[in-house]
C-alpha cells in the first residue's frame, strides 16, 4: 500500500470542497482532494444562489431560521468568500456578474424567472421583467429545450431553429468553439433579420469560451445576447466545475479522481488518514486535518435507509428530521419536504456536533437544516461554508 502525506485532505469535489481546497492551497498548505466522480455542480445552472427569499441576499440570510448553518458563518467571511469566487472565476476566464447587495433574475427554460445572486456573464443580459421582446434561437434535434414553453408564458417572444449539424448539448457547445462554424452561424443569424430587443439561446454557446462568444455575438448582431440555463446536462454547471477544479490545481492542490474512500484510519479522537480504492493496489492518504464536503443525498454524502439516515465515510452523527413518514409532503414539487433538514449539525467552527473526532470539519450541502431549495441558498452556502471550513482548518493546523 502506498502512503502519501498532506496537511489537509478534502472528501468531495463539489463547490464547497473546491472552494476550501483552493483557499488552503493558496496559503501554502499541501492539500489533496479525493472524489469518487463528478459532483452535482455539473448538473446545476451554474448560478450562485445565496439566499433567494429576499431582494437583498444578506438581509435574507438574517431572516433564515436560527438553526440554518448560514448563521455559523460571519458576514465578513460570507462577503470575502463571494469576492474570492468572483476574482477566481475572472482569472479562469468565466466571469460572473452580480452583487451581494441584491438578487437578480434569470430566465428559465420554462419561461419563468429564477432568482439568483451571482450569475455567469453569459446570462447578464437576461431581461429583469416582461417588457422587452425576445427572439429565441433553438437548435435542430436538441432535446429538452422547447421555446414553446417560454412563448406560452411570455408576450413578445418568437423563435428560429438553426441546424448545427449536431444535436447534443456538448456537441453544439463544441461547434461554437470552432471559428468557421461560428462564422457560418453569424451569417445565418444576420439573415433572420431579428427585430426583437434581445436574443436568447439555450446555454450551449461554447465549452470554455462562452463569455467571449456571447460578447462577439452581441457586437456582431448589435443586440444584447444571453443564455438560458437548461436542464442537465448543464453547460454552465460544467463550466463552473471545470473552472473551480482548474483553479484549485493552479493554486497547487492535488486531485485524486475516481478514488472513493473505502476506509478511515484513526488514533483516539484524531483521524490520521483515509484509505482509497483505485485501480491497482489500495492507497493510504494521511493528513493532519480533514474536510467533509460530499454533498447531500444526490451527491452521495447522505444515504437514507428505511428508518434512519447515515453518513458512510466517517460515520458522523446525522440529524434525522423526525419519523420517515414526515420526511416528504404529498406535493412532490413542494420546497418544504422534511428531508431537506437532514444532515450534519456542526458548531461555529464547522466541527460535527456529537462526534469525538477533533480534526474534521464539514461544509456544503451535507450540513443540517439547509433546506436548499426552499431557501435558495445552494452554491452560495457551499462557497461560504467552504471558506469557513478552510479557515477553521488553518486554525487547527497552527
Amino acid at each position: 500500500m502506498s502512503v502519501t502525506e498532506y496537511d489537509v485532505i478534502i472528501i468531495g469535489a463539489g463547490v464547497a470542497g473546491l472552494t476550501a481546497g483552493a483557499l488552503l492551497a493558496s496559503r501554502g498548505f499541501q492539500v489533496a482532494l479525493v472524489t469518487a466522480g463528478e459532483p452535482t455542480a455539473c448538473l446545476s445552472t451554474g448560478c450562485i444562489d445565496v439566499c433567494s427569499g429576499n431582494h437583498n441576499p444578506l438581509a435574507g440570510i438574517k431572516e433564515l431560521p436560527d438553526a440554518h448553518p448560514f448563521h455559523l458563518v460571519p458576514e465578513k467571511t460570507i462577503t470575502e468568500s463571494l469576492d474570492n469566487f468572483l476574482k477566481a472565476m475572472q482569472e479562469m476566464g468565466i466571469p460572473y456578474t452580480g452583487t451581494l447587495a441584491e438578487n437578480r433574475l434569470v430566465l428559465s427554460a420554462l419561461g419563468t424567472f429564477k432568482t439568483s445572486c451571482l450569475v455567469p456573464s453569459t446570462m447578464k443580459a437576461a431581461p429583469q421583467d416582461t417588457r422587452d421582446s425576445i427572439h429565441i434561437i433553438s437548435f435542430a434535434g436538441l432535446k429538452d429545450f422547447y421555446p414553446g414553453y417560454i412563448i406560452s408564458r411570455r408576450p413578445n417572444t418568437e423563435f428560429s431553429v438553426y441546424d448545427a449539424g449536431v444535436a447534443s448539448t456538448m456537441g453544439i457547445a463544441a461547434h461554437f468553439e470552432e471559428e468557421d462554424c461560428l462564422e457560418r452561424f453569424i451569417s445565418w443569424l444576420k439573415g433572420q433579420n431579428v427585430s426583437a430587443d434581445r436574443i436568447a439561446f439555450p446555454a450551449v454557446l461554447g465549452l470554455e469560451s462562452a463569455d467571449k462568444i456571447v460578447k462577439m455575438l452581441a457586437l456582431r448582431i448589435g443586440k444584447p445576447v444571453f443564455e438560458i440555463p437548461t436542464i442537465p446536462p448543464s453547460m454552465p454547471g460544467r463550466r463552473l466545475f471545470n473552472a473551480l477544479k482548474d483553479y484549485f490545481r493552479k493554486k497547487g492542490g492535488t486531485i485524486y479522481w475516481g478514488w472513493p474512500v473505502s476506509g478511515v484510519e484513526k488514533s483516539g479522537k484524531i483521524i490520521e488518514g483515509v484509505t482509497t480504492a483505485s485501480k491497482g493496489r489500495p492507497n493510504s492518504l494521511n493528513g493532519k486535518s480533514f474536510i467533509l464536503a460530499t454533498g447531500s443525498f444526490v451527491g452521495g454524502g447522505l444515504v437514507a435507509g428505511r428508518e434512519t439516515i447515515t453518513e458512510n465515510i466517517f460515520h458522523l452523527p446525522v440529524h434525522v428530521p423526525g419519523a420517515r413518514e414526515t420526511w416528504f409532503e404529498n406535493d412532490y414539487f413542494s420546497f418544504s419536504h422534511g428531508i431537506g433538514r437532514a444532515g450534519i449539525i456542526v458548531d461555529s467552527s464547522l466541527r460535527p456536533d456529537g462526534s469525538p473526532l477533533e480534526n474534521i470539519f464539514v461544509c456544503g450541502g451535507i450540513l443540517a437544516d439547509t433546506e436548499i431549495l426552499k431557501n435558495g441558498c445552494g452554491h452560495g452556502l457551499a462557497i461560504a461554508t467552504g471558506q469557513r471550513a478552510a479557515e477553521s482548518c488553518m486554525e487547527c493546523l497552527r
